[in-house]
């Protein structure tokens, strides 16, 4: 009995360290394939990939600076497609301009042909009147009248453009010349004075008094007159109306001569002819109040220094004036006087 207990107790014992040791074993496999299983991964090479970002940043900022020069480009089109634009712009108005010059030019053309038509028109019918002047003038044996002008006057005007066509031009001597020899048909007057066209005076200080006619006035008032400037508006209404209302006085006998260019573009004919009558109304017998002769300076009808339809304008209104209140046209040339 007791041998078959310690077999027994032997054989208990050698099963259970049977089992520790398979156990042992077993769980030895177990961490080996565990270990195995999940074994760490090593990146034994990582220089290529820092050389791919590398190359990648590098192609990065290549982009970047073929944007950047993309932009540059777009904005220099842009830039460019103003310029042309502006220019065409620029273009199309000088266009404008050219062809609005050409038509003034055209416009231009057609009144210069029209102003030489009547310009010529104009000539040819003082010509006319030149000569019928001229017929009347020689058989005029009055001893009042001189050249055609009466010369009964005790009292006399100059009414005298001043504007700036009668100076530059160079007319202004001829104007000195001509007051010289009106003068000289006048040897005894009772009063003399001289004003411009706008009835400015040539001596300020004689306004509203007759200045006493002498050799030494007569000096005076030609010196004077060789640089005597005043603004004029090449409309003789003023110094007519100036001359008539502040001088004349019933009884006496007076004469206005005008000297001028040219009539203001502005300024209508008619209108002139009407204010004048009514200033220079005619007396009991249908004469005038005072005689207004005019003497015509070819500035402008020459052309070479404006329009000459001004200088024609002038001419016929002083012809109608003078017709009108017992006066005498002289139209002049550059050679000699017409009456």
């Amino acid at each position: 009995m007791a041998k078959m207990r310690l077999r027994r107790e032997v054989e208990g014992m050698s099963l259970s360290f049977l089992d520790v040791i398979s156990c042992g074993f077993g769980a030895l496999i177990l961490m080996l394939v565990l270990t195995k299983v999940f074994e760490p991964v090593l990146f034994e090479d990582t220089e290529p990939l820092e050389g791919q970002l590398v190359s990648l940043q590098a192609k990065a900022e290549e982009i970047r600076d073929r944007i950047r020069e993309t932009n540059r480009d777009l904005i220099r089109a842009v830039d460019q497609d103003r310029t042309e634009l502006d220019r065409i712009n620029q273009l199309r108005r000088n266009l404008a301009n050219l062809q609005a010059r050409f038509a003034e030019a055209r416009n231009k053309s057609t009144v210069s042909v029209t102003i030489e038509r009547e310009l010529y028109q104009a000539k040819q019918s003082l010509t006319e009147e030149m000569q019928r002047l001229l017929k009347e003038y020689e058989k005029d044996t009055d001893d009042t009248t001189v050249g055609g002008i009466p010369v009964d006057s005790e009292y006399v005007v100059f009414i005298i453009d001043t504007s700036g066509s009668m100076h530059d031009s160079g007319a202004w001597a001829l104007v000195l010349q001509k007051i010289s020899e009106t003068l000289d048909v006048y040897p005894n007057i009772k009063g003399i004075q001289v004003m411009n066209d706008n009835g400015v005076y040539m001596f300020k200080t004689s306004r509203g008094q007759w200045m006493q006619d002498t050799p030494t006035r007569r000096r005076a008032i030609l010196d004077r007159l060789r640089d005597w400037r005043a603004v004029s508006p090449s409309n003789p209404v003023g110094g007519i109306n100036e001359a008539i209302s502040r001088y004349y006085r019933p009884g006496i006998r007076m004469s206005l001569y005008v000297f001028g260019d040219e009539l203001d573009g502005r300024t209508n004919i008619q209108r002139v002819v009407d204010q004048v009558d009514r200033i220079n109304q005619p007396d009991a017998k249908g004469d005038r109040l005072v005689r207004i002769h005019a003497v015509a300076f070819p500035v402008m009808v020459s052309g070479n220094h404006g329009p000459p339809d001004s200088g024609i304008a002038f001419a016929k209104l002083m012809r109608i004036l003078c017709e009108r209140n017992g006066g005498t046209f002289v139209g002049l040339n550059a050679y000699r006087s017409v009456f």
